[in-house]
């Protein structure tokens, strides 16, 4: 589907479990580049795609210095929760998504392909101009990106130096409970933050000094919101360990209540 300005609503019939338990991981096993698709090489009305981007130094993080090959940042958990979350998608969705796993590139146009996109370890990521143009072209057309995996507040800094030169003069909003996001398909009238892997072995919720979970929005112009920030928590943990007995089943049944509630936002906005 191409990008137009603005992107045609759709009219969705959705099919839903009573319960996100039973969710089980499979599908991709190992990582490796071989695991992409370029193209849409299957009809579908949605496709799930991550963003590739250049990675940068930030805060002493590890995850590909200075990369933009698979093991950098922006492929953090990819492809098993990426896969877990379109199995969820495809089970609990009348969504037409036979199509594998995407990767847009910042450095083509083929971004405009997908009107949905999922960017994690955002705190590591650089642009060049024409990428940050890109990008903000991108979502002034009606596309919508979802960031997920920063903690605390240096990595919320480094992520706002890279959104700036996207989007220099939008204000950042903590979006309310009562948001029309969060009522599109499921009501989610509680979050709580939502864990990485940690969780397991610490108990804690929480990494570096992002103790509190924060649920935030970039709108454009009339309102509709365009960058949907997942701060201080990592959703793509939650769907990567959602079929481990260790992780609590509270954490991963929001954390896919979440993506497709935003799913389904992006699709009739």
């Amino acid at each position: 589907m191409k990008l137009a300005s603005p992107i045609s609503a759709k009219l969705l019939l959705f099919s839903l479990s009573l319960s996100l338990f039973a969710l089980q991981g499979g599908g991709y096993q190992g990582y490796g580049r071989q695991y992409y698709s370029y193209g849409p090489n299957v009809p579908s009305e949605f496709y799930w795609t991550r963003l590739q981007y250049t990675s940068s130094y930030a805060g002493g993080n590890s995850y590909g210095y200075g990369y933009r090959r698979f093991g950098a940042g922006w492929s953090r958990d990819y492809p098993k929760a990426d896969n877990d979350c379109l199995i969820a998608l495809r089970r609990l969705t009348h969504i037409n998504s036979p199509s594998p796993l995407n990767v847009a590139d910042l450095d083509s146009d083929h971004i405009f392909d997908y009107p949905w996109i999922y960017a994690v370890s955002v705190n590591n990521w650089t642009f060049t101009d024409e990428e940050a143009k890109r990008l903000h072209d991108y979502l002034l057309k009606g596309g919508f990106l979802m960031v997920d995996d920063m903690h605390g507040t240096e990595d919320w800094e480094h992520f706002m130096v890279g959104m700036r030169m996207v989007l220099p003069d939008r204000p950042v909003e903590d979006l309310k409970d009562n948001d029309e996001i969060y009522h599109v398909l499921y009501d989610i009238n509680e979050k709580f933050q939502i864990p990485s892997e940690i969780y397991v072995n610490t108990g804690r919720t929480y990494e570096k000094d992002g103790y509190v979970p924060k649920w935030r929005a970039i709108r454009s112009d009339h309102g509709r919101i365009m960058v949907a920030i997942c701060a201080n928590m990592h959703l793509g943990d939650a769907w990567e360990w959602a079929d481990s007995p260790q992780y609590p089943e509270k954490f991963s049944g929001l954390a896919f209540r979440i993506v497709l509630n935003y799913i389904t936002y992006a699709f009739t906005h």
